[in-house]
């Protein structure tokens, strides 16, 4: 079966749908009406893992470095990180694993390296940096999340998980904070498959839900999120940026939110 994405709505017959409650939700001056599930990025959104998330790009420069000398401190600027700080709109923060991948061997292949040859050494390097950071321990929810996971689940809503992480990640991530009653979709971004913000991964999402794209509501903290829920006809986008006043970024969203609690249920 083939699907148009970007020129035409998706019928509702295509996505079968089980008898849920519709709720009402409440934003802050947002009204989002007959919302059947929620999809929350990982990343930046229930995860705090932006001290993971640097640690783990400086590890990848340094190994690459090691061979490779001067190739280091630009290949952390392009991941998106300097010094102690880690940028939430970044490479490292928003990208896939196989677009790092990509990125860090255009880097290598700069020396005069052939690119077969240039994507070896950083798929080597990161796999290196993973068994390196194995034993640190996972990163911790934000505060809130798993009680506004299960403010959503007893309300009737499924709520699912869509990460650019990969699917196996995913999957660590729910069973180590023991979210498997709450949590209906584990999905992650698997090569060769596309990455954000392609539609067809909100859609996708949605159908292993159960679910029509219109009553599904995308929560995120990255303008891929964003954009890939409104390409994908979502019920709603919420843009979140943790404890931060006057955020730039995401772009387009419905509403920005700084704490999951600001999502209630109207009543």
């Amino acid at each position: 079966m083939e699907w148009i994405f970007f020129l035409f709505p998706v019928p509702c017959s295509l996505f079968p749908v089980e008898c849920l409650r519709l709720v009402t939700l409440q934003i802050q001056t947002v009204t989002f009406a007959n919302i059947e599930a929620v999809i929350f990025d990982k990343d930046g959104t229930l995860e705090d893992s932006a001290d993971f998330l640097r640690n783990l790009a400086q590890k990848r420069s340094r190994l690459i470095d090691a061979q490779i000398p001067g190739v280091g401190e630009p290949l952390l600027m392009a991941f998106g990180v300097t010094g102690d700080t880690l940028d939430p709109t970044g490479l490292m923060a928003v990208g896939s694993r196989p677009e790092n991948e990509i990125a860090a061997a255009a880097y290598i292949a700069e020396t005069g390296r052939g690119w077969l040859e240039s994507l070896n050494i950083a798929r080597r390097a990161f796999v290196d940096a993973d068994q390196y950071l194995k034993s640190r321990p996972p990163s911790p929810l934000f505060v809130g999340c798993l009680e506004t996971i299960k403010y959503l689940y007893d309300a009737g809503i499924k709520v699912g998980i869509l990460s650019a992480a990969p699917t196996s990640q995913v999957q660590h991530f729910v069973t180590h904070h023991q979210l498997e009653p709450y949590i209906h979709l584990q999905m992650g971004v698997d090569a060769p498959s596309p990455t954000k913000p392609d539609p067809i991964l909100f859609l996708n999402a949605c159908e292993a839900l159960g679910v029509h794209p219109s009553v599904t509501l995308m929560v995120g903290d990255a303008q891929g999120d964003i954009d890939m829920a409104l390409a994908g006809g979502s019920g709603g986008c919420v843009g979140i940026c943790w404890n931060r006043s006057n955020p730039q970024h995401p772009k387009g969203a419905d509403v920005v939110i700084s704490q999951l609690d600001e999502i209630k249920i109207s009543v």
